[in-house]
């Protein structure tokens, strides 16, 4: 089986073409396996689809499935413009989560986001005030004045009594900064997308940035979202890193 490996600023996934929807759990944990495998935090299968360009099959590393990924949707995006996929420079598919629709400039991807959910803006733990933001997957996030130490023990905690991802993010020099404990990766991540879009509506809430703002996640990359028209839209660069033939 052929298989492409992308970066999208540190978030890395397998993809691939297939014709009809399985299930792939046990192939993504495989796949997705650092050691054994190609190594990965998740997986994403583009299938046909009568409506869309195509429609995603996504699975985190640990095999389980997700409805959004934010940087994975960029990623594909990119993957089906060079598979010949899409007919121009605009991808519209179908996730979990709903249809995703990006724009691709070169190794620019730019995605409009589904519509977010505020769950809860009430939950105190650790000392601090989270916002539970359906952003695609679901999001702990909680606004520090830095954020040099993550507590992961804390987040693990956090993941498992809420079942979502975990976030703090801070504003610093014009600039959101966030780290990431991404549920199904079960630690924290270089980058994750709807993280970052959840931590810019929080703030974007809460009256402290503007409609467009940079974003750093810990691998430091330059990523940009913005509001506008009601919708969030997430920009950044991907890396087409390797195509390999695996024998998993």
């Amino acid at each position: 089986m052929t298989v492409t490996k992308y970066s999208a600023n540190g978030n890395d996934f397998v993809m691939f073409v297939a014709q009809q929807k399985e299930d792939r759990s046990l192939l993504a944990k495989k796949l997705c396996h650092r050691q054994n495998g190609v190594g990965a935090d998740g997986l994403v299968v583009v299938l046909p689809h009568a409506e869309y360009d195509f429609e995603w099959e996504f699975y985190n590393s640990d095999g389980s499935r997700a409805n959004m990924c934010g940087n994975a949707s960029r990623a594909v995006a990119h993957f089906a413009h060079e598979k010949g996929i899409l007919s121009g420079d605009r991808a519209e598919f179908l996730t979990g989560a709903g249809v995703i629709r990006a724009t691709i400039n070169g190794v620019y991807i730019v995605s409009d986001m589904t519509p977010p959910d505020i769950i809860r803006e009430d939950i105190d733990e650790y000392g601090h005030r989270w916002w539970l933001i359906d952003s695609g997957v679901p999001h702990l996030v909680s606004l520090r004045d830095n954020i040099d130490e993550f507590d992961i023990a804390q987040a693990r905690i956090l993941r498992e009594k809420y079942n979502c991802n975990v976030n703090i993010s801070t504003i610093k020099d014009g600039a959101m900064f966030v780290r990431t404990y991404e549920r199904g990766v079960e630690d924290e991540t270089l980058a994750c997308g709807t993280g970052m879009v959840a931590c810019f509506i929080r703030n974007h809430k809460e009256g402290n940035i503007s409609d467009q703002l940079k974003v750093h996640p810990k691998s430091q990359d330059e990523l940009y979202v913005s509001y506008a028209d009601g919708i969030y839209r997430f920009g950044g660069k991907v890396t087409k890193t390797f195509i390999a033939e695996t024998l998993i």
